[in-house]
């Protein structure tokens, strides 16, 4: 159950339901949306309660940002249950964690609205709870952990960085009787993953017009629709201080119904949502929607007759398609999700309606995945998080490798995806449950899994070389790559420290850099493969330069729009002024720093090293540059090697890697672990640019 339209059908779909259903107070299996944003305390308990009892597992979907009524939601089902809740709102897709029981935002949090408290605790008020720190999300011991909150009646709210940590959430909390779940739809998905995905309905291919309608003035939506004014499609506005009738034309096939810019009274919100939904009803059947905010949706909706919507699929995270009882074909979107390009995504997929179960939305960036050492895990890894449909949610992935390799990986790890080669990422079909891959070969049928071969690093080679000349080629937008073994590559004749240097001379790029990336900190190297005391010697201004430029350049190109880097001195405690060291700080890098600093580049520093990371730590920095590969890799992986990713900067392609290696010690047994390459994934998505075929 959910206490708004958008929630419901986002929580619906992550949980592979086939409908929703709009009455308040339905007895049935299900979603459920309890409309219960804007009701009082004490409505919302009752409603909650009414739906919540038996010993079914329970899922309660609330916004990630707190809003609403969570305290009363929650006590409603402590009112008919008493066995395990846990209780988390992080959403990474979207940028949310929960660390410490507070949310936490990449980049900026969301303009100003109404009010969201800062902490799981404020939101849950004087309710019994018990906290879950990351360490013990981690932990093998996380199961009994559970049952020892859940022994003493208390709510477990559980902190969360990464999609990873919310699948090890489900994982233990799913095998308790009458669990009760509560959180964003990134956990509604954890516990989605766990049961074998639905067929999806069947739609009618033919066009029809689309109406948007965004019942927010909020500069973001705002931006949206510029877009789609930009885009030729003709925008008419309520003014919501008189709320005049408008005519909505839609001989073009597409419209936007929205409010006039500038403040709108919340005691007019109510009466402003309900004159959208009125001139909606007014226009003739046939017409497909994209209602933004769950409110809006529901009110016009209802105006409209419908009941349930039965689910299509998805667009972009959030952004759910659905067909009503009635016949319209509907996306709902909550109003705080997507990018800027959202509302205009949307209504190219209404347009192009493709079908369901089959290619994902055309305007997501296709993605070359190598395959990396065919004896190392890299097959698994892929397998494993190309079997994920939130993949597909954020991008087209085509895997360039071994089809049959794949197929054994598949095996290992007991998943029913089908495994199809294609000659050229343009053949792909980018199905959920199917994985394309532009199939080498270059495997034999007998290579054993975790042994080092010179075969595997001759085929490892080749798959970056065929991704490399298709992404300059300009026939996928990023390159995601699995590990790859040095010491195989070298057997096979190509002296390259690792895909770094790699794909620079691929691509003919003179000097990249490598910057790791966790949702806690992002490191940038100045020099990464090479011995320390030849690092030190390479350390010179224009380098340091460069590289500080070349990691500014990616976090303003990732959404930070005036990133705050620290950078590392070389020797301890920066040198503290001359005892330490030979100078290096005031003859390496401070000249460098000057430089930037005269162009508007927030660099900091030489700071010794362990204060640096610190500091990140806590969120003072976007980005630290260390001087060398040890001085980043090492706090890198203390706080996130989990979801860490690497990414190469400086290449004229986008590319991100796991990171992690080979890992011949556990390849073969189907047991890798795949949320890595999820995260590479998705910030490659995120950094791609926008495909549209």
């Amino acid at each position: 159950m959910a206490d708004d339209l958008s929630g419901a059908a986002e929580a619906a779909l992550a949980l592979r339901s086939s409908s929703v259903h709009l009455a308040r107070f339905a007895q049935e299996s299900g979603v459920v949306d309890l409309d219960l944003r804007q009701a009082s305390p004490e409505v919302a308990r009752a409603a909650v309660r009414a739906v919540a009892g038996g010993s079914a597992p329970l899922f309660l979907k609330i916004d990630s940002l707190l809003r609403g009524n969570v305290a009363a939601m929650v006590r409603g089902i402590r009112d008919v249950r008493d066995g395990l809740v846990v209780c988390t709102p992080a959403l990474p897709v979207a940028g949310r964690t929960t660390v410490r029981g507070r949310v936490v935002f990449a980049g900026a949090p969301p303009g100003p609205g109404e009010h969201r408290p800062d902490t799981v605790a404020e939101a849950l008020g004087d309710l019994p709870m018990s906290f879950v720190d990351l360490h013990a999300v981690r932990s093998a011991a996380l199961p009994e952990f559970l049952a020892q909150i859940a022994r003493a009646g208390e709510i477990a709210v559980c902190d969360a960085e990464t999609d990873a940590d919310l699948d090890l959430l489900a994982a233990a909390a799913r095998p308790f009787p009458g669990v009760a779940a509560v959180g964003s739809a990134g956990l509604a998905a954890a516990f989605g993953r766990q049961v074998p995905p639905a067929s999806g309905s069947v739609r009618d291919p033919g066009p029809a017009p689309v109406l948007v309608v965004v019942g927010s003035a909020e500069p973001s939506a705002r931006r949206q629709v510029e877009l789609l004014a930009a885009d030729g499609v003709p925008v008419v506005e309520v003014d919501p201080e008189t709320l005049d009738d408008v005519t909505v034309d839609l001989t073009g096939g597409r419209a936007v119904l929205t409010v006039r810019p500038g403040p709108v009274d919340p005691a007019r919100a109510r009466a402003l949502t309900a004159h959208l939904a009125t001139t909606v009803q007014k226009l003739p059947p046939g017409v497909r929607l994209a209602l933004t905010g769950g409110e809006t949706a529901r009110r016009v909706l209802e105006a409209l007759g419908v009941t349930r919507l039965d689910l299509l699929g998805q667009v972009h995270p959030g952004a759910v398609h659905s067909r009503t009882d009635t016949g319209i074909e509907v996306v709902t979107r909550p109003g705080s999700h997507g990018g800027q390009d959202s509302l205009l995504a949307i209504t190219r997929h209404l347009r192009q309606t493709p079908a369901p179960g089959g290619p994902v939305s055309s305007t997501l960036p296709v993605i070359a995945v190598t395959m990396g050492d065919g004896a190392g895990i890299g097959p698994e890894v892929i397998v494993g998080a190309l079997a994920d449909p939130v993949v597909y949610e954020r991008c087209r992935p085509v895997v360039i490798g071994d089809a049959r390799r794949l197929r054994e990986a598949a095996a290992l790890l007991g998943l029913a995806v089908e495994v199809v080669p294609v000659d050229s990422p343009a053949e792909a079909r980018f199905e959920r449950g199917r994985i394309d891959v532009v199939d080498l070969g270059l495997l034999p049928a007998d290579l054993p899994w975790g042994k080092l071969s010179p075969v595997a690093g001759e085929a490892a080679y080749q798959y970056v070389r065929v991704a490399s000349e298709l992404a300059v080629a300009g026939a996928v937008q990023a390159i995601c790559t699995a590990p790859l073994n040095k010491e195989a590559l070298h057997a096979a004749g190509h002296l390259y420290p690792g895909h770094t240097e790699l794909l620079a001379a691929l691509t003919g790029t003179e000097e990249v850099s490598m910057m790791l990336s966790t949702p806690k900190v992002k490191v940038i190297h100045v020099t990464t493969h090479i011995g320390l005391i030849d690092a030190i010697a390479r350390i010179e201004p224009g380098l340091v330069e460069r590289t500080v430029r070349r990691g500014y350049e990616a976090m303003r190109g990732s959404g930070v729009a005036a990133p705050v880097i620290g950078v590392c001195a070389i020797n301890p405690h920066a040198g503290e002024n001359g005892l330490f060291g030979a100078g290096e700080e005031a003859e390496k890098i401070e000249p460098a720093l000057e430089k930037l600093r005269a162009d508007g580049i927030d660099a900091r520093g030489p700071l010794p090293a362990d204060t640096a990371f610190f500091l990140a730590g806590r969120g003072d920095y976007d980005l630290i540059v260390a001087m060398y590969h040890d001085q980043g890799h090492g706090p890198v992986k203390v706080l996130g090697i989990e979801a860490g990713v690497n990414i190469t900067v400086g290449l004229p392609v986008i590319r991100t890697s796991v990171d992690h290696g080979t890992a011949f010690d556990i390849a073969g047994t189907g047991t890798a672990e795949v949320g890595s390459m999820i995260e590479a994934l998705r910030q490659a998505a995120e950094l791609a640019p926008v495909s549209v075929s």
